[in-house]
């Protein structure tokens, strides 16, 4: 009898075991990348504590930095910036994507207008938005609408680019296999070139938010008196280096923050991804 409990409870222990692995395992990805952020914050708080006093205001500390963002965020300062800089991202990248992925797969799906509107697409994807500055600012102003501008200019063409290229990439096998059923091309497009597409639509996403990001601190740097962007500018020409770290800190918090959702879309339309080469 003794025998079998301690059997029993042996067995309960090994079932235990592998349950509380898989839980680490579960978050080894989180737990791995917050342990390498707490060691290089580890890390540059020695180095600034050991650095000649003198320079020790241009490296801050990030007890120093953290002070500071308490201190902003007391004042209503970086609220108010944090306000100015969301609106401008939301509506810049909101635009990007209500243009760029229709826009985007008629291109795919319309090979004559892919060819008409191809050269003008990629001289525009390759030139540097920022060139376009003096002429945004003629034509709109200094407000929030050639910020908006800006933003698209940047975001826009990698969702569009990355559309067209997903509807374009549509498995030949699958197209054929339904027009060989004689299905329409409206329901083709709903049921074979949409769905294949939708992964690929949202790394065009992905790309897109990067680029809206950028567009949001060059805006700002040049033609705002409010946001983020213009908070580290601002601090930059003082020599405010805790300053500008929170303002740093604060756009590598907002695009890790949008690139999550946006790979938690990723992963909930995986199985939608096409797979080469499987045989189905």
């Amino acid at each position: 009898m003794s025998d079998m409990m301690t059997a029993s409870t042996a067995g309960r222990s090994e079932r235990r075991a592998p349950g509380i692995m898989e839980r680490l395992a579960k978050y080894e990805k989180t737990l791995y990348g917050v342990g390498t952020v707490g060691i290089l914050l580890v890390a540059w708080q020695v180095a600034v504590a050991n650095i000649d006093p003198s320079l020790a205001p241009l490296f801050s500390s990030p007890t120093r930095v953290l002070a500071s963002a308490i201190e902003l965020f007391q004042s209503g300062e970086l609220v108010h910036h944090l306000q100015v800089s969301a609106v401008e991202y939301a509506l810049g990248y909101g635009v990007s994507i209500l243009i760029g992925v229709p826009l985007g797969i008629a291109l795919g799906w319309y090979k004559r207008f892919n060819y008409a509107l191809d050269p003008l697409t990629t001289a525009l994807y390759v030139a540097p938005g920022v060139a376009f500055m003096p002429l945004i600012m003629i034509w709109f102003g200094i407000g929030l609408a050639s910020k908006v501008v800006l933003i698209v200019l940047l975001a826009l063409f990698p969702i569009m680019i990355n559309c067209r290229d997903a509807v374009k990439t549509t498995p030949k096998n699958l197209l054929e296999a339904a027009r060989s059923f004689q299905a329409s091309q409206g329901r083709i497009f709903r049921t074979i070139v949409f769905p294949s597409a939708v992964p690929f639509i949202l790394t065009g996403l992905r790309l897109g938010a990067g680029r809206a990001l950028i567009g949001v601190f060059v805006a700002e740097m040049y033609i705002s008196q409010a946001g983020i962007g213009y908070m580290i500018t601002q601090a930059g020409t003082s020599l405010k280096t805790d300053v500008v770290f929170v303002g740093v800190i604060i756009f590598c918090i907002a695009g890790l923050l949008v690139f999550e959702l946006i790979a938690q879309l990723e992963r909930r339309f995986e199985k939608w991804r096409p797979q080469v080469g499987s045989g189905e």
